[in-house]
């Protein structure tokens, strides 16, 4: 894309200009106006001069000593403590004056300091208003200090840039704005057949999903202007100001239309109106204004909005419906088939191994939007090279994965030995529990090395994406999470807060079964859930659950109810297994990390192997001697 226009400076800036003019010539200018020709010289020199009697006259000051030579040049020096300056200065035949120098006069000098900068100063202001009141076609109130001027970039095809080919997991979408691309670039085709350009085009989807890169893609793709401006853009100090911006641009737009309009997070002005006194008068203006824009007496034939944002929800209702944006286009989190395509693109210019495998990858981040791949691959070139290296391999992006989601190894920390038992009886219990229940996903990799304010982890790679959740693969998830707790509690006899994200982790599983997905056998098949929007105005105190007390105790008790099957179930599995249990926190102290392949071997082993390496007598260490472990990093699961 080729940016073809910039947005002119304000008024302001060129005050400021003229006012650093005035102050730089009052600086250097202004004093040899007043005293021109004056020599400073130092006092030893002036001492020779009256000695050799070449002083003809001279005037003595607070802090300095002014005089004229007898071959007619001006001097100044320093003033010192010489008790018998003046009768030297009288043999030496010097005369004393009040006033040597010839001074400017006093109408010259109120000229110059006071009425010459006010005459600039007013004349610049005069001139450059009426220019961009003939640019803009606006009054003068709405152009002052460029306020009301959009600073909307505009682009124009260009063989470089981002096209639809660069936009990867987001076919349907590309779709749909290619649509209106060919529109633009043939609108008599689709007249033909009596069908209208649309009016706009609304992105919608999670932050780092790609709404903003697929307008850059229409940018590259159309033959046509398109405009680009941020929603905060518009917001202003003074009311009226972003509702000008909006005339401003939209008149812009129709002079070059057909064009495309884009407004980057549309919702920092289209949130909804409350209506109540008091409210933000600039941003409801704003919005209005837009609104008349898109769909109102004024003729903007040709001219295409998109908008995006990531919180459709807290959109004006005015704004979304049918003939101001007809499109509605979700952008949501990439599928595995849309990450593997996202991870070619980003994979293009870069070495890789023969042993990376993308479709493995793809598994391996499940709910990762295009910026997170993005990262994943610049991350792992950055491991690559520091390595020294010629070709990322299959374990960099591996580290780069965990890395983006845990953050990097602190193998630097110390930790006891008790800190590194308890983690690793940890995240066995996860992964034990994980697999022997069939809903939940595949161990992927265990480690009890501390990444982040993490002591260790347990990953886990799901063979499938699910679109719709099962009550059995929820329980599963809290089962597993629990797991942890209950294998500190058996091998220990006490808990640490190593558990708490885990615990939390299932608490909104059981809540959201409980409220939003009518999984409670008690409550049955309600939707209990609540909003928790807070914006523009809005707060806590003004939602209204909506159900009684008596419900919420019900809420609380469905939930402490699943939570307690799911810790019974983890609590069965741990001790019919707890051999294996030892077995693996040891396999963990000495490893520190192991992948699938070693896991489903070491789980995969005989009975007796599996008791031989065990050492529950390390396991009878007195409770209060247990420190509190290191919080494990929340695990990969699916919710």
């Amino acid at each position: 894309m080729n940016e073809v226009k910039r947005p002119r400076k304000p008024l302001m800036f060129y005050y400021a200009i003229v006012l650093l003019a005035l102050i730089l010539f009052n600086a250097l200018v202004m004093p040899f106006l007043t005293n021109p020709g004056v020599q400073e010289i130092d006092y030893s020199e002036f001492m020779k001069m009256t000695e050799d009697k070449k002083i003809a006259e001279v005037m003595i000051e607070d802090n300095k000593i002014i005089f004229k030579s007898t071959d007619g040049n001006f001097y100044k020096t320093g003033l010192v403590n010489d008790p018998d300056l003046t009768e030297r200065l009288y043999q030496s035949g010097a005369r004393f004056e009040s006033q040597i120098v010839e001074q400017m006069s006093p109408l010259l000098s109120i000229l110059l300091s006071w009425v010459l900068p006010m005459v600039l100063i007013i004349g610049v202001g005069q001139y450059f208003s009426k220019k961009l009141m003939e640019n803009a076609g606006g009054g003068a109130g709405s152009m002052m200090f460029g306020m009301g001027k959009s600073n909307a970039k505009v682009y124009v095809k260009s063989t470089s840039g981002i096209k639809f080919d660069d936009v990867a997991g987001e076919d349907e979408a590309k779709e749909i704005l290619s649509e209106i691309v060919d529109f633009l670039e043939n609108p008599k085709k689709y007249e033909a057949i009596g069908a209208k350009m649309p009016k706009g085009a609304l992105l919608v989807g999670p932050p780092g999903t790609g709404k903003t890169l697929l307008a850059k893609a229409v940018a590259g793709e159309a033959n046509v202007p398109f405009f680009s401006i941020s929603g905060s853009e518009f917001v202003e100090m003074f009311v009226g100001m972003g509702a000008a911006k909006v005339r401003d641009l939209f008149k812009q737009a129709n002079e070059k239309a057909p064009c495309i309009v884009f407004i980057d997070e549309v919702d920092a002005i289209g949130g909804k109106r409350d209506g109540r006194i008091g409210g933000n008068d600039e941003r409801e203006q704003t919005l209005n204004q837009l609104l008349v824009e898109m769909d109102g007496f004024t003729n903007n034939e040709g001219v295409i909005v998109m908008a995006a944002t990531n919180r459709s929800d807290i959109l004006d209702p005015a704004l979304l419906r049918p003939g101001r944006f007809d499109r509605r286009i979700v952008v949501n989190y990439p599928d595995v088939k849309g990450r593997e395509e996202i991870l070619k693109v980003h994979s293009r210019n870069k070495p890789l191994a023969p042993d990376v495998d993308l479709a493995v990858l793809a598994r391996r981040t499940p709910y990762f939007t295009g910026a997170d791949l993005m990262n994943v691959m610049n991350e792992a070139a950055l491991l690559t090279a520091r390595k020294g290296l010629e070709q990322i391999d299959m374990s960099a992006i591996e580290e780069a994965i965990t890395r983006v989601m845990a953050g990097p190894e602190k193998k630097s920390r110390k930790v006891t030995e008790m800190d590194r038992k308890l983690v690793a009886y940890h995240e066995g219990g996860h992964a034990i529990v994980a697999h022997y229940i069939p809903e939940c996903d595949d161990v992927h990799e265990i480690t009890t090395i501390p990444r982040g304010s993490a002591g260790g982890y347990t990953m886990y790679l799901p063979q499938e994406e699910f679109h719709y959740v099962t009550t059995a693969r929820m329980k599963a998830q809290m089962a597993s999470a629990m797991g942890g707790r209950v294998a500190e509690a058996l091998v220990f006899g006490d808990v640490t807060t190593g558990a708490s994200s885990d615990i939390k982790q299932a608490t909104e599983i059981a809540r959201s079964m409980v409220t939003e997905y009518g999984m409670s056998s008690k409550l049955g098949p309600v939707y209990l859930g609540t909003e928790h929007e807070v914006f523009l105005g809005k707060s806590f105190s003004q939602q209204n659950s909506g159900f009684s007390e008596m419900v919420n105790e019900d809420i609380d008790g469905e939930v402490h109810k699943l939570l307690q099957e799911a810790y019974d179930r983890a609590k069965s599995i741990l001790s019919e297994h707890i051999d294996q249990l030892h077995g693996l926190a040891k396999l963990l102290i000495e490893k520190e990390k192991i992948d699938k392949n070693e896991f489903l071997s070491f789980m995969n082993a005989p009975a007796e192997k599996a008791i031989e390496t065990t050492f529950a007598e390390d396991a009878e260490a007195p409770a209060e001697a247990l420190p509190a472990a290191e919080e494990p990093a929340p695990e990969e699961t699916e919710e």
